[in-house]
């Protein structure tokens, strides 16, 4: 678990999936960064956030292996019990994220380091990697406590695009996501 150095220093937070567009917590600055050592990947079965157990949707997850942009956080040290204490909430309802600290880099800065929630990969939630067909079957439909799985799956890939980043399979994924809400549409909230 990452542990926070001095209470008041700044520290940063990486955002890959919903965090990017809903972070949820005050920040001071917010810019592009690539985390090394993981990517992102549409690996964790959502029983919660995004699904149920009766109809488990899909997150995304941080795999291991490759490098992922994303968008950096910085929060205040001042703020920080009140933001770790809100991400564990956020992050860790079924426990199927390990909270690291992992390194970054910051567009136009240096290499530091920032708090990441990453796959387990030994977790029973852990889906691992799917093709396109079965991410959109799984997709399609599921509707957990913050909405539709499509919405989620969606709305990642935009922020993705908007980061200037091409990622061919979950771009295929929403095309088989946006193919199958024209033949059977479903109710956003």
């Amino acid at each position: 678990m990452w542990k926070q150095r001095e209470l008041m220093d700044d520290f940063w937070v990486f955002g890959y999936a919903s965090l990017m567009w809903k972070p949820g917590f005050d920040y001071v600055e917010k810019r592009r960064a690539r985390l090394y050592g993981y990517h992102r990947s549409l690996c964790i079965t959502s029983y919660e956030h995004r699904g149920t157990r009766e109809r488990p949707g899909l997150v995304m997850g941080l795999d291991r292996g490759g490098s992922c942009v994303g968008v950096a956080f910085r929060v205040a040290g001042e703020k920080g019990e009140r933001v770790m204490a809100y991400l564990r909430e956020r992050e860790l309802v079924t426990n199927v994220y390990l909270e690291r600290s992992a390194t970054m880099a910051l567009e136009k800065g240096p290499k530091t380091s920032a708090v990441a929630y990453v796959a387990d990969r030994s977790h029973g939630q852990y889906a691992g990697r799917l093709s396109v067909e079965d991410a959109v079957e799984r997709v399609c439909g599921a509707v957990g406590g913050m909405g539709p799985n499509e919405d989620y799956v969606i709305n990642t890939a935009e922020h993705i695009r908007l980061l200037g980043i091409r990622d061919h399979w979950l771009e295929h994924v929403v095309a088989g996501i946006r193919q199958q809400m024209a033949v059977t549409p479903h109710q956003s909230g």
